[in-house]
């Protein structure tokens, strides 16, 4: 057995490798970059090494070796199925902990990938690859089709296409996508099939030909071909599929002499559920791998470093049990009102569950930037049935508190608490159909109330009264007059007026009716009584006031007398990025005329494509960028001024 295993990744899953690592009596050995130097991996880790970037075989290689360590973790993402950085850890005497580098170009590749687990009999979807002309490969597959990178995964690069007149954009887009992200513009076409459900089974294979089913995952809760959601076991599989399904996902791992955990990928119709395609398999450790250990009691990360080791497993296929319900939510750094942008800033305060499994990479103080994926922690619940494990869940996210940034948690509630969710009626589209109900809509006014609340509770004196002009009461003659309070959170404002002080008070938003209230600051939380009932918010300050309560945090401030702008008029029709990130194509010309709708710029975040948009017809009378430019939220990128009308 290892003494020393470097993990080559960061965040919650170096958090979580270095935990099961530690259990083990290995010595955990991190790597960092300069924007990391001060995050939970580097400092639980028991050594910690820079280098330049996450991508950087050669420096990862230079720490594992400077360290002792024996082996190297890759986690997921970065580095996790590239084959190249598993020969150069073979060159080096360092031991992969991960499948062989033939395994992972077998199945990095998708089109070999397909090929070579039909030949092993496993069912792929119909498709074509190696695609000369599209046209005439979408035509003889059929509308609709999906475009898939024949490399990489994750959904970057994907488009459904239900149109053959949207086919030569969409195939433009996925190919700059799939360059970016894998450097590899090849596509694939794959039939489209209709309210199709994700199921993935976690496969374990031994260097000494045992290979291990897991069961599977329910992964159908996606956006943009992201999870959201996952869980284990399914609701629409019965026994004898599972097992089928399960055979044919160690088939396909056999068949490239896979060793370790991997996952392969099917997609399985809701109307025909005995019918199963494979879709991909993904060489490595999934981030929703722990609701598979929550039903199984199995550690996939020591099976991974023993399998790693030389050592046989231990497990028969009739061992494996599940037990139980699992049900995982990724809690991402996003503005799900602002159509999911990324978002970021400094963790002001943190409260996460207890009661449940929280894999998180979080810390009070930690700056989260735009720089790496916008995961934050998974949430994850366990229950004897689904109905439990779900509530279960929902109750941890309602406990859940990231003050100083923007993130999806109450997104995650509203979709879990779903009628359709809650009875099993999932297929990848539900999202989708459903974002209007579930993404929150305004602020509540009990969020103001509260911020008033508080910033009265700041103004009260904090010594006995001598003079009564230190009161924040508002008083003049003739009695008192209220405190207003012009607020403003996100796009909503409220005009909020205070009679009273805050143990005693009546509260009037805009020209609502007055409502008797109370208040007082409890350590880092703010207790308030509004009508008739007990509240708590977790909070913090900084500029801004964050109230959370409940999954939803809420970021307030006073409404400044004259609001900012771009510097342009109304008429300007300056058009902005709705997220920090990098700019990718600029289809603009100044001079252009163009209509409402028309792709201006296309600016890339977190390896997804956003093409903004003229708002109006008219002519771009300023572009302000350029392709590989750094942009950041809200940034003006060009101006469309109206063609005025005759």
């Amino acid at each position: 057995m290892f003494d020393t295993v470097l993990v080559a990744n960061r965040g919650e899953i170096a958090v979580r490798v270095m935990n099961t690592l530690r259990r083990m009596g290995i010595r955990a050995v991190a790597v960092y970059t300069s924007t990391d130097a001060g995050t939970r991996h580097v400092r639980e880790a028991d050594v910690a090494l820079e280098i330049s970037n996450y991508l950087s075989i050669e420096d990862i290689v230079e720490a594992a070796r400077t360290s002792g360590a024996q082996a190297v973790h890759p986690g997921y993402g970065f580095l996790a199925e590239n084959a190249r950085f598993a020969r150069a850890c073979a060159d080096a005497g360092l031991v992969f902990i991960g499948p062989p580098a033939e395994a992972i170009e077998a199945m990095g590749d998708k089109i070999h990938a397909k090929a070579t687990v039909s030949a092993a009999g496993v069912p792929v979807v119909p498709g074509q690859s190696d695609v000369g002309d599209f046209a005439k490969a979408a035509a003889e597959v059929g509308y609709p089709l999906l475009l898939k990178p024949s490399a990489g995964g994750g959904g970057k690069g994907m488009r459904l296409v239900t149109d053959p007149a949207d086919l030569d954009a969409a195939v433009e887009s996925a190919q700059r996508e799939a360059r970016t992200a894998f450097g590899d513009d090849r596509l694939l076409l794959e039939r489209f099939v209709t309210d199709p459900r994700h199921i993935e089974i976690q496969v374990l294979a031994d260097g000494h030909g045992t290979v291990l089913h897991l069961g599977e995952r329910e992964c159908s809760l996606q956006r943009r071909h992201q999870k959201i959601i996952e869980e284990a076991p399914s609701v629409l599989l019965d026994e004898p599929t599972r097992q089928r399904m399960g055979a044919a996902a160690a088939e396909a791992a056999r068949s490239v002499g896979y060793t370790g955990a991997g996952t392969v990928e099917f997609i399985v119709s809701a109307k025909a559920p005995g019918e199963f395609f494979f879709m991909e398999m993904n060489t490595r450790l999934q981030v929703e791998h722990p609701v598979t250990e929550l039903v199984t009691g199995l550690d996939l990360v020591e099976l991974q470093v023993r399998v790693a080791a030389g050592e046989a497993l231990s497990l028969t296929q009739e061992d494996i049990r599940l037990n139980g319900h699992a049900v995982e939510a990724r809690v991402y750094a996003e503005d799900p009102a602002r159509g999911f942008i990324p978002t970021g800033g400094q963790v002001l305060g943190l409260h996460e569950p207890s009661g449940v499994r929280v894999d998180s990479w979080l810390s009070e103080g930690v700056t989260v930037g735009s720089s790496y994926d916008p995961m934050l922690a998974k949430v994850i619940a366990w229950g004897p049935d689904r109905t439990s494990a779900l509530h279960k869940l929902d109750r941890a996210l309602a406990d859940t508190a990231v003050l100083g940034l923007t993130t999806n948690v109450s997104f995650l509630r509203a979709l879990i608490t779903d009628a359709e969710v809650r009875s099993g009626q999932l297929d990848t589209g539900l999202v989708e159909r459903k974002l209007d109900q579930l993404v929150p809509q305004g602020v509540d006014e009990e969020f103001f109330v509260a911020a008033a609340l508080d910033r009265l509770l700041g103004l009260m004196p904090r010594k006995s009264v001598v003079d009564p002009w230190e009161v924040p009461n508002g008083w003049r003659l003739g009695g008192r007059g209220g405190v207003t309070l012009r607020l403003k959170a996100g796009d909503t404002e409220a005009l909020v007026r205070v009679e009273g002080l805050p143990d005693a008070a009546s509260v009037t938003v805009n020209d609502g009716v007055p409502v008797q209230v109370s208040a007082r600051h409890a350590g880092d939380e703010l207790e308030v009584r509004y009508a008739g009932e007990f509240r708590r918010y977790r909070r913090a300050l900084d500029g801004d006031l964050w109230l959370a309560r409940d999954g939803r945090c809420v970021a307030i401030g006073e409404r400044p007398n004259l609001l900012a702008t771009h510097g342009e008029t109304a008429e300007g029709g300056p058009v902005v990025s709705p997220m920090p990130g990098v700019v990718l194509v600029v289809k603009a010309a100044m001079g252009e005329t163009v209509s409402a709708g028309t792709p201006l710029v296309v600016v890339e975040a977190m390896k997804m494509e956003h093409t903004v948009v003229a708002p109006v017809d008219g002519v771009v009378s300023e572009v302000r960028v350029q392709a590989g430019q750094q942009v950041a939220l809200d940034e003006t990128l060009a101006v469309v001024t109206p063609v005025e009308e005759k």
